[in-house]
């Protein structure tokens, strides 16, 4: 009998079985949690329209089939002329009041450059940050920034690095593009990397298996 045998296949039946059922149930947790929040839109539909008093009972997911459509006709909405011009009124509206129209253009130039098909958050870098010799993964979100460029007389560029395990959340690092590293990493896996704290390593590229050098 080999006792440390034994126990070491057993542990090796359990990390399998660990790594197996983790990404099912936090998929299940996420995806629930998305259909939970999406299902409170019903509450903007009148009592006696909700699934609750039709049916007598809720439908889970029915939320999000709400929400979908309520996507589709904001789209329609805005695409012709008069939603065209009612959205232009209620954001002229909004940018009047104050603190509400700051949050309210900051974000939708963030959605804006994050859903457009421009290469915001799609380019993959790596700078040193905190400190120099300590590397960060990154997101280069802007590579013309004029005013600062013309003030320090040499050409920055903006870098979003995301915090590990919360990759919404980060900081904004405004550096000389000659310190940028740009990588063939994708974004998908770049964001792996940061949310498991690099634990999930993607291999380098077939083509390209050096070490990266800084932009020019």
């Amino acid at each position: 009998m080999n006792p440390g045998g034994k126990k070491w296949t057993l542990r090796r039946y359990l990390v399998a079985g660990v790594l197996v059922w983790v990404p099912i149930l936090a998929t299940i947790w996420v995806v629930s949690f998305m259909l939970h929040i999406m299902d409170r839109t019903l509450l903007l539909l009148p009592v006696a329209y909700r699934p609750e008093t039709v049916v007598g009972f809720a439908l889970p997911g029915l939320g999000a089939v709400f929400a979908l459509a309520v996507l589709l006709l904001t789209g329609l909405l805005v695409t012709n002329l008069i939603g065209r011009r009612l959205i232009v009124w209620g954001e002229e509206l909004l940018n009047r009041i104050p603190v509400v129209g700051s949050v309210y253009g900051g974000v939708k130039s963030f959605a804006e450059s994050v859903f457009s098909q421009s290469n915001s958050f799609r380019k993959v870098v790596m700078v040193e940050y905190p400190r120099a010799g300590a590397w960060s993964i990154g997101f280069m979100t802007a590579e013309n920034m004029p005013e600062i460029s013309q003030r320090l007389g040499v050409q920055h560029v903006c870098v979003y690095i995301s915090v590990a395990l919360n990759a919404t959340a980060g900081y904004l690092v405004i550096v000389p593009r000659s310190q940028v590293v740009e990588l063939d990493m994708s974004v998908d896996a770049a964001m792996k990397m940061i949310i498991t704290c690099g634990v999930v390593v993607p291999p380098a590229p077939v083509e390209r298996a050096q070490i990266a050098t800084p932009l020019a």
